[in-house]
C-alpha cells in the first residue's frame, strides 16, 4: 500500500448451489500451476447406516467440514459464505468487492455510501483519523467511527464482519500515530534477523489496532529491495535478500493473525525492484519470469506456502507477462500469483493512483481488475462509478457472473472465517491497550542498529556530540536520547542525521536513519544504519554512540561497497 495517497459443511445432496459456488472459487486454483484446494465435490459424501455399517471399535471420522481450504478458512467457513452469496442480489455482489476511502470527518456520508451500495467496508487513510488537542489519536473517537462504519455493513444482515483497514506498516507508513506504539521501518527486522522477534511485533503492532475496530491491515510490505535502485519501497522492504524477506514477512504476518488482524502481503510481482514510483506512473518490470520465481516471488511463494489469507497486487507491467498493463489489472499476472500456490484472497492497490486512474478512468479499472482475478478492490477513485461499471459489465456479459460470484465468496469466506475464530473488538482476548508495545518496539531497533564503518567496541564519543541535519523534530528526539544515555550536546564529534531521501553528509559520524543508501556516498569515518526514528530508535543510536550497548545488526541490503551482511561480529 502506498505511504503518500489514499492515495461449515453440509450434506452435499442438500446443497447444490452452494457446492456449484465453492467449486466455483477454487477453480482458479486448481486450474494453475501451484497445488490446487480441494473443492467442496471432491469431499465423500456423508455415510449412512444403510451402506456403512457402524463400527464402535473405530475413530470418530473427522468432521468433513473442518477441512482446512489452504489460506486459513475451513470448509465451513466457505459452506456458510456460499450460502450468504447465493442469496445475494447482484448489487449486493458488486458491493461486496468493493474497500473504498473518504474524505476527513465525512464518516456519517460514508456509512450511507456503505448501506447504498452494500460495500464491504471502508479503508482508514490518515485525514480521517480524529485527534485530541495535542494532535494525538483520539482513541475513544477512532473507535467510534469504526463501529459506526461496522454497523453501517451489518445492515446487509450478514454473519460477518466487515472489513476496516488501514496502513499501518510502522515507519514512514503509519497512518495512526501516538498513544498508538511508535514502531521502526520494517527493514529494522531484517537487520535483526530475528524470525521469533518479528513474529512478536507482529504481534504487538496489531494487537493495538484490535481494540480500535481494525480487522485488517495492509502489511507487512515483503517486496525485495534492490537497494538505492528502489526509489519508492526502500526501508518498508524487510530485505534485499528473497529468503529472508520471505522469511521476516511470513513471521510477521503470523504474529498478526495472533492478534486477530489480516495481514497483507504486498506488492505482487513485486515493488521493490523497480525504478518508478506507481503512485506517479507505471513501473515497467524488464525481468523475465525465471528471475522474477528466483528474486521478487520468492516472498509471495512462501506465503502462499504459510496459508497467509491476503495478498496485494501492485501497479507494475511485467512485459514478460502481459505488456503494458499494471499486474492488478492483468490475467496474466493473476494467474502467475495462483501459479505460486496462493488460494487466499487477491486485493488491488489503491486504484485511485496515478500508474492506474490516468489510463483507466471512471470505473474502467474496476472492472478490469476484476475481470483480470482480483477479488477486493482498494480505493476506486469514485466507488459508485466503479460499482456501477462492474453492474453494466456483468448486464452486458463483458464481466462474466460467476467471476464476479467467486471474487464475492472469497471475500465472504474470509471474513467468516475471521467472523468464527477472532474474539470481537473490546471483547476479553481482543488486543492490548494503545502504547503497550514502546518495550518492544525499543528491543527491535536495538537489535537492528548497524554498523557499517567504525569500531564495534566502546564507546563511539566522549562524553558530548554536536548534531545536525534530520528532518523535523529528528534533532530534538537524538538530543533527548543522549541526554538518557548520559551524552551532553553542544560540542564534540559532530553526528549528522540522514532522514528520508537525505543526501549524503559528513560529519564525524553519520546515522542514515530510514534506508541506508545514503551512506555509500558519506565522507564520515563512522557510518550507522538505525532504520527508524522513533524515540526508542534514538535511545538505541545513543546507547551505541556512548558505548552501553553493541550494534548488533547487519546489513538487509547491499549499500555501495558494503555488502549486504555487513556489520559488527
Amino acid at each position: 500500500m502506498a505511504p503518500f495517497q489514499y492515495l461449515r459443511h453440509s450434506p452435499a445432496s442438500s446443497l447444490p448451489l452452494i457446492l456449484a459456488l465453492s467449486a466455483l472459487a477454487l477453480a482458479s486454483c486448481s486450474a494453475s500451476p501451484g497445488p490446487a484446494a480441494p473443492s467442496s465435490t471432491d469431499a465423500s459424501p456423508t455415510p449412512s447406516a444403510s451402506t456403512t455399517p457402524a463400527q464402535p471399535s473405530a475413530s470418530p471420522s473427522p468432521d468433513p467440514g473442518s477441512r482446512p481450504l489452504g489460506w486459513g478458512p475451513e470448509q465451513r467457513d466457505q459452506d456458510a459464505a456460499a450460502a450468504a452469496v447465493a442469496a445475494m442480489t447482484l448489487e449486493e455482489k458488486a458491493g461486496q468487492v468493493l474497500l473504498p476511502f473518504f474524505k476527513g470527518n465525512q464518516v456519517d456520508a460514508q456509512a450511507a455510501l456503505i448501506r447504498r451500495l452494500h460495500l464491504a467496508g471502508s479503508i482508514i487513510m490518515g485525514d480521517n483519523v480524529p485527534r485530541d488537542p495535542q494532535g494525538k489519536v483520539d482513541v475513544a473517537a477512532m473507535g467510534a467511527v469504526n463501529q459506526k462504519l461496522q454497523q453501517a455493513v451489518a445492515a446487509d444482515g450478514h454473519r460477518w464482519p466487515g472489513l476496516i483497514a488501514v496502513d499501518q506498516e510502522g515507519g514512514m507508513v503509519s497512518r495512526l500515530g501516538a498513544p498508538l506504539t511508535e514502531w521502526p521501518s520494517p527493514m529494522s527486522y531484517g537487520a535483526a534477523g530475528n524470525e521469533a522477534l518479528t513474529r512478536e511485533a507482529g504481534k504487538g503492532l496489531a494487537g493495538e489496532l484490535a481494540p480500535l475496530g481494525f480487522n485488517l491491515d495492509f502489511a507487512p510490505d515483503t517486496d525485495v529491495t534492490a537497494g538505492p535502485q528502489d526509489p519508492t519501497i526502500g526501508a518498508r522492504s524487510m530485505s534485499g535478500d528473497p529468503a529472508a524477506a520471505a522469511a521476516q514477512g511470513v513471521a510477521f504476518s503470523q504474529g498478526m493473525l495472533a492478534a486477530g488482524v489480516l495481514p497483507t502481503v504486498k506488492h505482487f510481482p513485486g515493488h521493490g525492484s523497480v525504478t518508478a514510483d506507481s503512485h506517479l506512473s507505471l513501473p515497467v518490470q524488464p525481468a523475465g519470469v525465471d528471475a522474477l520465481q528466483a528474486r521478487d516471488w520468492k516472498p509471495f511463494q512462501a506465503a502462499a506456502a504459510a496459508g497467509l489469507p491476503i495478498a496485494m497486487t501492485g501497479h507494475i507491467a511485467v512485459p514478460a507477462l502481459e505488456p503494458g498493463v499494471p499486474a492488478s489489472l492483468s490475467g496474466a499476472n493473476y494467474a502467475a500469483l495462483r501459479g505460486l500456490g496462493f488460494k487466499g484472497v487477491a486485493v488491488t492497490d489503491a486504484l485511485n493512483m496515478g500508474a492506474v486512474e490516468k489510463q483507466y478512468p471512471a470505473g474502467e479499472a474496476a472492472v478490469k481488475a476484476l475481470s483480470a482475478g482480483a477479488d477486493l478492490l482498494l480505493m476506486p477513485e469514485d466507488v459508485e462509478q466503479a460499482h456501477a461499471a462492474i453492474l453494466q459489465a456483468v448486464a452486458s456479459g463483458r464481466l462474466p457472473s460467476p467471476r464476479l460470484d467467486e471474487a464475492a465468496l472469497r471475500v465472504a469466506t474470509l471474513m467468516t472465517w475471521h467472523a468464527r475464530t477472532t474474539p470481537p473488538a473490546g471483547t476479553a482476548g481482543a488486543g492490548v491497550p494503545a502504547g503497550s508495545g514502546a518495550a518492544l518496539s525499543a528491543r527491535v531497533s536495538a537489535s537492528a542498529v548497524t554498523v557499517l564503518a567504525g569500531p564495534c567496541k566502546g564507546a563511539l564519543v566522549p562524553g558530548s556530540v554536536r548534531v545536525d541535519g534530520g528532518g523535523p523534530g529528528d534533532r530534538e528526539r537524538f538530543e533527548a536520547a543522549a541526554a538518557r544515555a548520559g551524552l551532553a550536546v553542544g560540542s564534540g564529534p559532530l553526528v549528522s542525521l540522514i532522514g528520508y531521501g537525505g543526501k549524503p553528509a559528513g560529519g564525524d559520524i553519520a546515522v542514515a536513519l530510514d534506508a541506508p543508501w545514503p551512506l555509500q556516498d558519506s565522507s564520515a569515518p563512522v557510518k550507522l544504519a538505525l532504520y527508524g526514528r522513533s524515540d526508542t530508535a534514538f535511545d538505541a543510536l545513543a546507547a551505541v554512540l556512548a558505548g552501553k550497548a553493541p550494534a548488533p545488526g547487519k546489513l538487509p541490503a547491499a549499500v555501495g561497497p558494503y555488502p549486504a551482511g555487513t556489520g559488527c561480529p
